[in-house]
């Protein structure tokens, strides 16, 4: 199958690329400089910006396109750039006739006061329903990798703070997922035709909460277990310039990732499971794949190369 992939250079994208060309796809993808890509070989290099329509050219002449862009680096006005470059890709795929898009969002109760990063991942996936093709949605939990912004928050955190003052979402739940997985199923999708037009949860084998998700990476990392003391009176904002100084996460970046979590993410439906078959990765074996090591049999984890993959 002809595919295109847009958001190519950020965490998911990279992965998934060689993930497709290994399937036998022949894959193309759009950045916004392709003198910065280097691609996987047999994969052809569009140049263009989904805020720019008349960037678009040919990239879009595929019979399916994957949708990875976020903007939550854009800062204050992150929802606005979202909600352009979504509706530029609707457009053009549709003018060039694309049969299937799939998208990968958040996970989020539809009746709950959905946060701002959640709201727009939502409106983001209204906007794409709107085109001529068939969209095909999953929506995630934190992603558990090298290079999450997410992950590298939790593990940043877990290891520099031996005593955290944290709100009062660290005993909300989430179900997170690795990133091994995730790509298991974007690729998958595409082998289940019955799969178009339908929109899917995704996670894990293990519904933690995100205290518990600290004092594990940590125990992984090798780092002291933090002593975590939840309060009410510590605002998303506050929590972001917070996180923004203790770890390496951008604080544009860190405000939208901290008000989302106040919203439990766990997966309701598992209908996915009887369409695509994916061996899920427990936690702390994802953990310490994220975190560059790899767990023996025995449960053991011996130092490995780190991934080295830069950050979106």
């Amino acid at each position: 199958m002809d595919v295109l992939v847009t958001g190519a250079t950020g965490f998911v994208g990279r992965r998934l690329v060689p993930a497709l060309s290994a399937a036998g796809h022949d894959v193309r993808v759009l950045v916004r400089d392709a003198s910065a890509y280097e691609p996987p070989t047999e994969v052809a290099v569009f140049e263009g910006d989904l805020l720019e329509p008349a960037t678009l050219g040919d990239a879009f002449e595929v019979e399916c396109a994957y949708y990875l862009v976020h903007s939550m680096r854009a800062g204050a006005d992150f929802e606005a750039q979202d909600r352009a470059c979504a509706r530029n890709f609707a457009a053009a795929a549709s003018d060039h006739g694309v049969e299937r898009v799939v998208y990968l969002g958040g996970l989020g109760e539809e009746g709950e006061e959905l946060s701002r990063h959640l709201r727009s991942r939502r409106e983001v996936e209204a906007l794409l329903e709107e085109g001529s093709y068939e969209l095909t949605t999953l929506r995630a939990a934190i992603v558990l990798g090298a290079g999450s912004a997410s992950f590298e928050m939790v593990r940043d955190l877990a290891c520099r703070l031996p005593v955290m003052v944290t709100p009062r979402w660290v005993t909300n739940e989430c179900q997170p997922i690795a990133i091994d997985d995730v790509i298991a199923y974007l690729v998958g999708v595409l082998d289940a035709p019955e799969t178009a037009g339908n929109t899917y949860e995704i996670g894990g084998p293990e519904v933690l909460s995100y205290a518990e998700i600290l004092r594990r990476t940590a125990a992984a990392a090798g780092c002291r277990v933090p002593l975590i003391v939840p309060v009410p009176v510590l605002t998303p904002r506050l929590s972001s310039y917070w996180i923004g100084f203790v770890t390496g996460v951008d604080r544009r970046v860190a405000r939208p990732l901290i008000d989302g979590l106040r919203n439990p993410v766990v997966v309701t439906d598992d209908a996915i499971t009887d369409v695509v078959a994916v061996e899920l990765t427990p936690f702390d074996v994802a953990v310490e794949r994220a975190l560059g090591r790899t767990l023996e049999p025995d449960g053991a984890a011996e130092a490995a190369q780190a991934d080295g993959a830069e950050r979106r």
